[in-house]
């Protein structure tokens, strides 16, 4: 019982949500993250699905609600409930396979049209191990990234590189944007703008000054 209620405890609830086209390994990120588990066997499966995982980052209890498209993105059915309440996205395209690069901007103006404007994005170019295969190069996706001020990251599920670092970056972010609210505002706003445990996060109030590029895939 206490094991449960230490997997409770946390500071923040963050939503986030992997996008992208199928077979570019979002399930083997997830399962990577939260489980370190990669299943070479994987299948697509019809639905939505999500797993979490809490980090300390800053001394506060990040709780990570993860959501999977599992499937869907080859309908085209996601709705704009899979996206409510997402703070931070990963949109992931196979470095092996071309069109999975071309497609990230339709994926981009789909989370843009369903999302807060100052949503955290990180770009990620994952299967890295397959470097023999690969179709998209390091420097298109850092251009890509630098040209919609997004963060980017290359990440191997497969051999759990960059996985973790991807992840918590994201988290960080978010919990920079929630933080810097918190101080700047009065102490009236400041306790009413930071969310209480499960409370959605509102980043509307945040300037985009914020959205510097991150790491890249080194």
């Amino acid at each position: 019982m206490s094991g449960y209620k230490a997997e409770d405890e946390y500071d923040y609830l963050f939503k986030l949500v992997l996008i992208g086209d199928s077979g570019v390994g979002k399930s083997n990120l997830l399962s990577r993250f939260t489980k370190n588990e990669f299943n070479l066997e994987s299948k697509s499966t019809i639905g939505v699905e999500f797993a979490t995982r809490s980090l300390t980052i800053d001394g506060k209890v990040i709780k990570a609600q993860i959501w999977d498209t599992a499937g869907q993105e080859r309908y085209r059915a996601i709705t704009s409930a899979y996206y409510r309440g997402a703070v931070g996205a990963l949109l992931v395209y196979d470095v092996t396979r071309r069109p999975t690069f071309e497609n990230v901007l339709r994926w981009l103006r789909e989370l843009r049209d369903h999302t807060d404007p100052n949503i955290v994005v990180m770009l990620i170019g994952n299967k890295s191990d397959l470097r023999h295969l690969v179709a998209v190069t390091t420097e298109d996706g850092r251009e890509l990234a630098e040209r919609e001020s997004l963060y980017f990251m290359e990440t191997s599920a497969l051999e759990a590189t960059n996985v973790d670092k991807a992840f918590t970056e994201v988290l960080s972010q978010i919990h920079q944007i929630v933080s810097r609210k918190a101080v700047e505002a009065n102490d009236e706003a400041a306790t009413s703008s930071v969310p209480s445990r499960g409370e959605p996060i509102n980043l509307k109030d945040e300037t985009s000054a914020w959205k510097r590029l991150g790491c890249c895939s080194s």
